[in-house]
């Protein structure tokens, strides 16, 4: 197995009770807490490790990370384009979802529901536990608060006033988004108390695993809630407690974020397990786990360059060229260009192919850019259409916390001192000192230095639009005529269309519930 993890998600993922009518040793048994033996369920340390691996599970299919919550966190940005035929996807990229088709944005809320529930069956559970290591309930507990604020984090921040269950119940009532990120912080709060800064050094059953969730990203998810509801003198102590626990560091190869090659690196603070080993070969793509499902990610096929996936995605040309504005110290272009993207650069190989050869009797093709970040084309595979990547999806790297530590300095009055993280970043790459081409910047100024270094850090990461909305960009008339001239997609935007309808099937189903402005 690629990670211990998957030893316990995988048995966990069994439909029903696994049994056979010859063994009645009662501890070949397995169960799904979720269906109706619960009651036999709940009663031990194993019981509770599957528990919460079930809550893990959620990040695993397509409304979340396999392939729907990318895109949503991708498609309306000015550094990706989507000109997909499937109608549901460049919708999304357009401003444009349909209420009367969830497609996509409705499986995302669905499964960031189907995780909040297991995540609550844990947080329930657990507690009346018998268990002598109450280090490893603590744990349990902390990493299923964490996984709920994760999916109340994605809930909140995409469709804005939803239901905030933190108990079993049958009706959950819609709340303000200002109640939402309440929730959020709350949870991210109470895990961080209680989750450990790493895995290497515990006792119990989730001795050494990576992949699960730590104080450090529980913080680093923190002062991204209060980032974005701009609380920012709490969002720089929180991001400063990140930095001070000393066990995160920028990895030298900035292309090590986004293959198999360097997982779980010290960069990476939380990623989404996924294993072209781990489990069965079909496709999770929703509802009731079944036993034969993968533990991969359609991420890869659906942004695959043309020929070797679906091209539904691919990067901007205002991100490519904007990664032309400044060269390095010995005068070479910015090296995530090519770790973010392929154009047709002498000696560009994707997937073993040579790029100008194979596009050659395609001058659209050679002549346009598609996306590099998270594709399987060091030459292992042909092409992606086997839709079994098992590159792990990084949600939170350092980097992030060094530019969001920046931007909360400038925010709260030490513009000098945003310099120092700053360029930490863009030392990594090669990048001169901007104490020395950009010196005595202002606040204002400031600001829109770290949305260029933020554009250029993580394109296609789903991070651009999150901070494109709490900049207050598309409220400001200059700032959404400037986005207009950078990616064409932007046209499309009216007015509350910074955040996906409520899905119908809850608007039927959770009497109250009122529309997303717009919709």
């Amino acid at each position: 197995m690629k990670y211990k993890i998957f030893n316990y998600i995988t048995v966990f993922f069994s439909v029903a009770l696994v049994t056979t009518s010859c063994v009645e040793n009662e501890d070949l048994e397995q169960l799904d807490p979720n269906n109706n033996a619960v009651d036999s369920f709940w009663k031990t340390d194993a019981d509770a490790i599957q528990g919460v691996n079930a809550a893990y599970g959620s990040l695993l299919t397509d409304g979340t990370y396999m392939r729907s919550t990318p895109l949503l966190l991708d498609a309306r940005a000015d550094d990706a384009r989507t000109n997909s035929p499937w109608g549901s996807m460049y919708n999304a990229g357009h401003f444009n979802s349909n209420v009367a088709d969830a497609a996509i944005y409705g499986w995302a809320y669905e499964t960031y529901y189907q995780g909040i529930y297991r995540a609550n069956q844990v947080l329930e559970k657990v507690p009346d536990i018998a268990m002598a290591d109450t280090a490893l309930k603590n744990r349990i507990l902390g990493q299923a608060y964490f996984l709920r604020g994760l999916y109340f984090f994605h809930a909140v921040n995409l469709f804005k006033s939803v239901p905030l269950p933190t108990e079993l119940a049958v009706y959950y009532p819609q709340k303000t988004n200002e109640e939402g990120w309440a929730q959020v912080i709350s949870d991210f709060k109470t895990a961080a108390e209680l989750l450990p800064t790493s895995y290497a050094g515990v006792t119990g059953l989730d001795a050494g695993q990576k992949g699960r969730a730590t104080k450090g990203a529980a913080l680093g998810y923190l002062g991204k809630a209060y980032l974005f509801t701009k609380d920012f003198a709490n969002a720089k102590t929180t991001f400063k407690q990140v930095i001070d626990l000393g066990v995160y560091s920028l990895v030298p190869n900035y292309r090590d974020n986004f293959t198999t090659a360097n997982e779980n690196n010290l960069e990476s603070l939380f990623e989404v397990q996924f294993s072209r080993d781990a489990g069965g070969v079909d496709l999770g793509w929703g509802g009731a786990p079944a036993s034969g499902w993968g533990k991969t990610s359609a991420r890869a096929i659906t942004y695959a360059p043309r020929a070797f996936g679906w091209t539904d995605v691919q990067p901007s040309w205002t991100l490519f060229n904007e990664f032309h504005d400044e060269k390095t110290k010995t005068g070479d272009l910015d090296p995530r260009l090519d770790a973010t993207m392929f154009y047709n650069k002498p000696g560009t190989k994707l997937y073993g192919k040579d790029f100008a050869t194979f596009y050659a009797s395609s001058p659209a093709d050679l002549n346009d850019i598609f996306c590099r970040k998270y594709q399987n084309s060091d030459g292992e595979f042909a092409d992606e259409y086997d839709w079994r990547s098992g590159i792990n999806e990084r949600l939170l790297r350092y980097a992030d916390i060094l530019l969001m530590y920046a931007e909360t300095l400038n925010e709260t009055g030490d513009t000098p001192g945003a310099y120092t993280y700053i360029q930490m970043v863009r030392n990594r790459v090669g990048l001169p000192d901007l104490a020395v081409t950009k010196p005595g910047m202002t606040q204002a100024q400031m600001r829109e230095q770290i949305g260029h270094e933020r554009f250029l850090e993580f394109p296609l990461e789903g991070h651009r639009f999150d901070d494109i909305r709490r900049w207050g960009w598309l409220q400001d008339a200059a700032k959404l005529a400037w986005l207009k001239t950078r990616d064409a997609e932007f046209n499309s935007y009216t007015a509350g269309r910074e955040y996906y309808p409520i899905p119908q099937l809850e608007m039927d189903n959770n009497p109250g519930t009122k529309q997303n402005d717009s919709y």
